[in-house]
C-alpha cells in the first residue's frame, strides 16, 4: 500500500482530550456510544504522528481536546490538510481565543456585552467609566472559568494587554450544546459568584432547549466554524446575549444522550469522507 493511502478505511481517529479523569471522561463516553453502535475506531496520539511521514489521508478525525502546547495544535493542523477534523484546528484555535471568538460573533451580527481589547491602562479607565464604573476582566486564554473576575479600575488589573467586557448583572447563565445545526441540549447554571461555570462551583440543571436558543447557540457555533460547541448565553431583557464558545466542551449536569449523539455525528461525518478514499 503506497504512501498517502489510509491503511484502515472507515476507522475513526480520536485524539483524547488531555484533562479527561476517570471520573470525567468526555473522550471514553463518546468512544462506549460508537461500540454500542459498531462503528470502528482508534486513538491517534498527536505527540507520536510527524504529519510529514505519515499515510493518514482521507480520514475522519474527531479531536476531543488539544493539549495547549505548539506540537498538538500544528500536527492536527498539517493533517487536517488531507483529512476531515471535527473540530477543526481553526475552530479549536478561535474558540481558545476571547478576541477572536468575540469578533466573529460581532461579525455574525449576533449580540454580545459591550467588549474591550486594550493596551494601556487609560484605555482601560476610560472602558471601565463608560460602563458605569465597573467591568468584567478574562484572560484571552482562560479556559473553566478561571481568572474572570469584577473590576472597578485599571489598578485592579495585572499586565496587558486587557480583555474587558461590561458587567451585566445577573443570576444564572445557559450552556447550549450544538452538535452540527441543531441544539441538542442546555443547562442553566447559577452560583453565588460571578462565574457560574461548573468547575467554579456553579450548579448545573438540565432545561429545554428554546427556539432563541437554538438559533443564537446554532449561529454562534457556525460563527467560529465549529462542528460541535458549548455555546454559553446569558439572559438580557428580552432575550440572551452570547458569551463565549468553547470548541472542546463537557456536558456536564446535561439529561439529553450527548455521547450517543456526538457519535452519531461522527459516523456521519465519516461515511461522507470515505469516497474520497
Amino acid at each position: 500500500m503506497g504512501p498517502g493511502v489510509d491503511p484502515d478505511p472507515g476507522m475513526i481517529r480520536i485524539v483524547r482530550k488531555p484533562t479527561d479523569t476517570p471520573g470525567d471522561d468526555s473522550t471514553t463516553q463518546v468512544c462506549a456510544a460508537l461500540d454500542a453502535r459498531g462503528a470502528p475506531w482508534t486513538d491517534l496520539d498527536l505527540d507520536r504522528v510527524d504529519p510529514f511521514d505519515c499515510n493518514l489521508e482521507g480520514a475522519l478525525i474527531w479531536a476531543c481536546g488539544l493539549r495547549q502546547d505548539g506540537h498538538q495544535f500544528e500536527a492536527l493542523q498539517a493533517l487536517a490538510l488531507s483529512n476531515r477534523v471535527v473540530n477543526a484546528p481553526d475552530a479549536i484555535a478561535t474558540c481558545a481565543s476571547k478576541v477572536a471568538t468575540t469578533a466573529l460573533l460581532l461579525r455574525a451580527g449576533l449580540p454580545s456585552p459591550g467588549t474591550g481589547f486594550l493596551r494601556t491602562r487609560e484605555q482601560a479607565e476610560a472602558f471601565i467609566a463608560r460602563h458605569g464604573g465597573r467591568a468584567v476582566f478574562k484572560p484571552v486564554y482562560g479556559f473553566d472559568g478561571n481568572g474572570i473576575r469584577l473590576v472597578d479600575s485599571a489598578d485592579d488589573l495585572d499586565e496587558p494587554p486587557f480583555y474587558l467586557q461590561e458587567y451585566v448583572p445577573n443570576s444564572e447563565d445557559y450552556r447550549v450544546f450544538v452538535i452540527g445545526d441543531r441544539a441538542v441540549g442546555a443547562i442553566r447554571r447559577t452560583s453565588p459568584h460571578l462565574t457560574h461555570n461548573i468547575h467554579q462551583g456553579g450548579r448545573g440543571e438540565a432545561v429545554e432547549v428554546t427556539p432563541e436558543m437554538d438559533r443564537l447557540a446554532v449561529a454562534a457555533a457556525r460563527a467560529v466554524g465549529a462542528d460541535y460547541a458549548g455555546v454559553d448565553l446569558l439572559p438580557v431583557p428580552g432575550g440572551f446575549t452570547v458569551l463565549e464558545v468553547n470548541g472542546t466542551p463537557n456536558w456536564h449536569c446535561m439529561t439529553a444522550p450527548i455521547p450517543v449523539l456526538l457519535a452519531d455525528y461522527l459516523v456521519r461525518c465519516e461515511e461522507k469522507v470515505t469516497p474520497r478514499r
